[in-house]
């Protein structure tokens, strides 16, 4: 787990010259009323717990009816397997359709798509699920992140050491422009989340889904960055 701090820093004076300091990853100039406006920030690795994915049918027919009905056949059945794996949330996606046209902008068919969301923590029964569909759907998507409660726990934490580092960071602005205190004027706490590619997209997973002889994937979840940043403004006692 990898931790990073950084600072940033622009104060304000009664005067109009130009001003700079740099302490601590600090960068300060004047703006009219013995005030500091800077940031500090503080990330974390933290491993991904969570995968994604995204299956589909494609299917073509002479009418539109014959094509609704082989794509709710498939995706109703794909549902029925995914009841096996209770520890994986699957959800219906998106569905569309389109007429196909001839020379003469004539309708001589039609195109589908249907496609199923599958989301979990669990990613030995996702792999399993995975193996179990690719023999009617084809993979669109795979990635990783962190789940909503272990990203939650993280934020709360990270809120706490970047508020703290603001603090010090106040107090060391404040010992070197030589005032005796500082008064908070605001501060805004603001989260961000860095997260790996997709691990595969549906090209490079069509032609594993076409060999049913190829074993279920070992996921490698890899890491995420989770970032809270603390920006806000204090005012100088001197």
């Amino acid at each position: 787990m990898k931790s990073t701090l950084l600072n940033k820093a622009i104060l304000t004076t009664g005067t109009t010259c130009l001003l700079t300091a740099m302490m601590s990853g600090a960068h300060a100039e004047p703006t009219g009323y013995d005030q500091l406006t800077f940031q500090t920030e503080v990330k974390e690795e933290i491993q991904n717990d969570e995968v994604r994915a995204s299956m589909y049918k494609k299917a073509q027919a002479t009418n539109a009816k014959a094509l609704a009905t082989t794509l709710n056949t498939t995706i109703n059945n794909a549902m029925k397997i995914a009841k096996h794996y209770p520890s994986v949330t699957v959800s219906t996606g998106q569905q569309r359709t389109y007429p196909r046209y001839d020379k003469d902008n004539k309708i001589t068919g039609w195109t589908g798509q249907a496609t199923i969301d599958l989301k979990s923590t669990d990613f030995s029964a996702t792999s399993q699920l995975i193996a179990d569909l690719q023999e009617t759907l084809v993979m669109e998507n795979l990635n990783f992140g962190v789940s909503d409660d272990k990203k939650d726990a993280l934020e709360q934490k990270l809120m706490t050491d970047a508020s703290r580092a603001f603090q010090q960071q106040a107090k060391n602005l404040t010992r070197a422009w030589d005032a005796s205190g500082y008064r908070v004027v605001n501060v805004n706490l603001n989260t961000g989340s860095n997260y790996p590619r997709p691990m595969y997209s549906s090209m490079s997973m069509r032609a594993e889904a076409a060999d049913a002889s190829v074993p279920n994937q070992n996921f490698e979840s890899g890491n995420s960055t989770i970032s809270v940043t603390a920006n806000g403004t204090i005012e100088l006692i001197k």
